[in-house]
């Protein structure tokens, strides 16, 4: 099974995968996944309208690849967005500044490139990332004054245990079971999940749903210490049902 690269392919990879190999062979490039990767962004680029604009800056919308929120939008010219492909921080053309700009050059709150999107038009770019920090320069997490977590509550709520993990609180019930490592944690997770079994043969269907939720709560703790997210066993689930 090929490794998963750190950024996200599509179905275009295969589409695509004539028009740019030549290219690759042609500038020595071998092609395992990660050479093929790049020079499908590379083919992706090519196509994008910088013609459409006169100075050649093409709109570029960042979403937080985690949060989905819009973090900021920039211009991209042909060669930031080959900075951005080859170094995977993104980096903008500025205005203001009459060259390139990587974001967080200066402040060190850089954004991880993990996926890179035009639409309809080729004329627009969206551009999915990891921000190292707030992404204003006001110092702000995003330009829209808007604070950077996600919509969904169990997002929301691994957010608040993974940081328990990595700032660990003396009053924090999470911190405590995550500092007594994972043996104790599984103990936990089973302890919960046979008193949901118990609750579920009985008729008393708050008690059930209070006993899911403190299985629920658990399971979301030991993935943080088995540093995994229940986004990783969404894609499992989201894999078998193809």
């Amino acid at each position: 099974m090929v490794a998963r690269d750190n950024v996200k392919t599509s179905h275009l990879l295969l589409l695509h995968l004539r028009k740019f190999a030549p290219l690759a062979a042609k500038t020595g490039e071998d092609l395992s996944f990660s050479g093929i990767i790049f020079f499908f962004y590379l083919y992706q680029m090519m196509e994008i309208d910088f013609q459409r604009y006169s100075d050649g800056l093409v709109p570029t919308i960042i979403q937080d690849a985690n949060t989905g929120v819009v973090l900021m939008l920039a211009f991209m010219n042909a060669e930031s967005v080959k900075k951005t492909l080859e170094e995977k921080k993104v980096t903008f053309f500025s205005r203001s500044k009459n060259r390139l700009w990587t974001k967080g050059e200066s402040s060190g709150h850089f954004l991880e490139l993990k996926e890179m999107l035009l639409d309809c038009d080729r004329d627009t770019i969206l551009i999915k990332a990891v921000p190292e920090g707030p992404v204003c320069h006001t110092g702000e997490e995003t330009c829209f004054n808007e604070k950077n977590t996600p919509k969904d509550f169990l997002s929301k709520l691994e957010g608040i245990i993974e940081q328990r993990k990595n700032s660990p609180s003396v009053d924090s019930y999470t911190s405590k079971l995550i500092a007594k490592g994972i043996n104790k944690i599984a103990q936990k997770v089973g302890e919960e999940a046979v008193e949901l079994v118990i609750e579920s043969k009985d008729d008393n269907k708050h008690l059930f749903l209070n006993e899911a939720a403190d299985l629920l709560f658990h399971y979301l703790i030991l993935l943080q210490a088995k540093d995994a997210k229940l986004k990783d066993v969404i894609k499992i689930l989201e894999d078998r049902h193809q």
